[in-house]
């Protein structure tokens, strides 16, 4: 039968039967789909090999008959051509649901055992947080341009450090992607990277006192006293245990420190005393936590939500922002002004855990020493004139004389 508008108006289910299609003479294929329920569906049939395929072209009473009868031509002469326009179709639906939110979940569960506690949060952050923008977008189909324009908004908005840092999770996700099959290329390749500025931020006496002064009485502002206090590695501080402060120090373990070395702390008295006030908090379980801070199961991790709450809290308190600082810029000036008060260099790098300079190569293989005694009476030196910085008077300390 030819299949008018005239007729689909007038066919009717055959008597006995519960679904019948009535297919068109003229389009091979194309056809009415007539159900008991009452519902009128143009549909397109073929066969690949010896399996039938159809597809639903829409409702009568949604789909003019004009166009579905063209759409119908059109799917015959791909079949013709030999493609299979319902597994295409089905590829398509199942490629959409396969977004750039949807699979990065996938991604950071296989990561999570994977990474190091103090790595995944980064990447998490970069690909939940500076990523945002893409989302919503369907994996296989974003491109270097989209890449770019993330990496351009996160250097703008973080600086072109966090921006690269970005750029290497994505590069990473991409490839995992890729391996998997979920996409054909890595759109991150080809995209430039950041111009990093040297490492070389000292804060000013000013400086110091502004970020001291707003910090809350909370997690975030009693990591970065500390870190300004010890001169150690935020994510040294931020995952600190009970068990590794004793004795009036903290006792890093190999496994904590960056060049796997364990590495002893003294504590200064306004350190202890920024330690001592914290309380003994509790996990989900209600369970006494060894980590001093963060919540539930982990270390602290809200490093990005906190600055930016310090950062514009020292804005509206001083009228102007600091120029970009980082946590890790406490260390350096830690470093810097314990030289200026004439703390040696084998002493500022033993208190860092630096092993370069005089503990590296020949000399280190001699010179064992951990230089606690000295390295108590740097961080001490230290402490008196950083709270002298901060309470705006004269610091007690005495440049050392060099032998």
């Amino acid at each position: 039968m030819k299949l008018t508008v005239g007729r689909i108006s007038t066919l009717r289910l055959p008597a006995g039967k519960t679904d019948h299609i009535e297919f068109d003479d003229d389009v091979p294929g194309f056809g009415l789909r007539l159900r008991e329920s009452g519902s009128r569906t143009f549909v397109f049939q073929y066969k690949v090999g010896d399996q039938n395929r159809r597809m639903n072209l829409g409702a009568v009473s949604a789909v003019n008959f004009a166009e579905a009868r063209k759409t119908a031509q059109n799917l015959y002469h791909r079949v013709k051509l030999g493609e299979d326009p319902a597994s295409d179709k089905a590829e398509a639906k199942l490629k959409a649901a396969e977004t750039f939110a949807a699979v990065a979940a996938r991604f950071l569960e296989y990561k999570r055992t994977r990474l190091r506690a103090r790595s995944y949060p980064d990447v998490e952050r970069h690909l939940l947080t500076h990523s945002k923008a893409l989302h919503g977008l369907q994996l296989a189909k974003i491109e270097r341009r989209d890449i770019a324009t993330v990496i351009a908004a996160v250097a703008d908005n973080s600086g072109p450090v966090t921006g690269n840092r970005v750029r290497t999770s994505l590069s990473t996700f991409f490839s995992w992607a890729l391996m998997q099959g979920l996409v054909e290329s890595n759109p991150v390749i080809g995209t430039a990277r950041n111009r990093e500025r040297s490492r070389d931020r000292v804060l000013e006496p000013a400086e110091l006192r502004a970020i001291w002064n707003n910090l809350a009485d909370d997690h975030f502002g009693a990591i970065i006293r500390l870190l300004a206090l010890t001169a150690q590695r935020a994510s040294e501080i931020a995952a600190l245990h009970w068990s590794e402060v004793r004795d009036n120090a903290i006792m890093l373990p190999s496994d904590r420190t960056k060049n796997h070395r364990a590495h002893l702390v003294p504590l200064s008295a306004a350190a202890r005393t920024i330690i001592e006030a914290q309380p003994r908090r509790t996990n989900s379980a209600n369970e006494l936590r060894d980590l001093i801070f963060g919540h539930g199961e982990g270390a602290f991790s809200g490093w990005s939500k906190a600055k930016e709450k310090l950062d514009a809290q020292i804005t509206a308190a001083t009228g102007k922002p600091l120029d970009h600082w980082t946590p890790h810029d406490l260390r350096r000036t830690a470093a810097t002004m314990m030289a200026e008060v004439g703390v040696q260099p084998h002493v500022i790098e033993a208190v860092l855990n630096h092993v370069s300079g005089h503990r590296a190569g020949v000399a280190g293989i001699y010179n064992r020493s951990t230089y606690e005694r000295e390295k108590a009476v740097a961080l001490d030196l230290w402490a008196d004139r950083l709270m002298a910085i901060i309470e705006g008077r004269d610091s007690n300390v005495l440049t050392l004389q060099r032998g």
